[in-house]
């Protein structure tokens, strides 16, 4: 069993789908800092003027709460009352955040595996399609006799 799962380890496609999920983890970092630092504070500049924040966009309902004293008690006689708060139900600024982020590292995987396939192909010297297209010489003489026969 400990034989079988070294040789299962030391396969090359595990190695390379480790190495990828720790270079995935590091690239979603510098994904999620692009969408925080640089993509999401100009849409918030834009959004702030309709007095929406992407940060604390949230669906909110009010509720009420008696008053408390610094001790987390409640005041009761003089000063006592109920206190109007809103609470968020459903915080969507976030999850719209991670949607960017998403949309990034998606876009920016398909551009980099699309870069990896042509310059493998280019190195592997794949001949053009217009080349594989174009019948062999052998293959235009055959069909030369055999036109020339179907004449006859």
């Amino acid at each position: 069993m400990v034989k079988e799962f070294k040789e299962f380890a030391l396969k090359g496609s595990v190695i390379d789908l480790a190495v990828g999920v720790v270079i995935g983890g590091a690239f979603s970092g510098i994904v999620k800092s692009l969408v925080d630092n640089i993509i999401m504070p100009p849409i918030n500049l834009l959004t702030a003027r309709s007095g929406v924040n992407f940060k604390e966009a949230a669906v909110k309902i009010e509720t009420e709460s008696p008053k408390l004293d610094d001790a987390g008690k409640v005041i009761e006689g003089d000063g006592a009352g109920m206190v109007v708060q809103e609470y968020p139900i459903l915080n969507y600024g976030p999850f719209v955040q991670t949607v960017f982020e998403f949309l990034l590292i998606a876009i920016a995987l398909f551009v980099a595996i699309k870069l990896i396939n042509a310059a493998r192909k280019h190195m592997e010297g794949e001949p053009e399609e217009e080349e594989a297209a174009k019948p062999s010489e052998d293959i235009l003489l055959l069909r030369e006799i055999r036109d020339s026969l179907q004449k006859n």
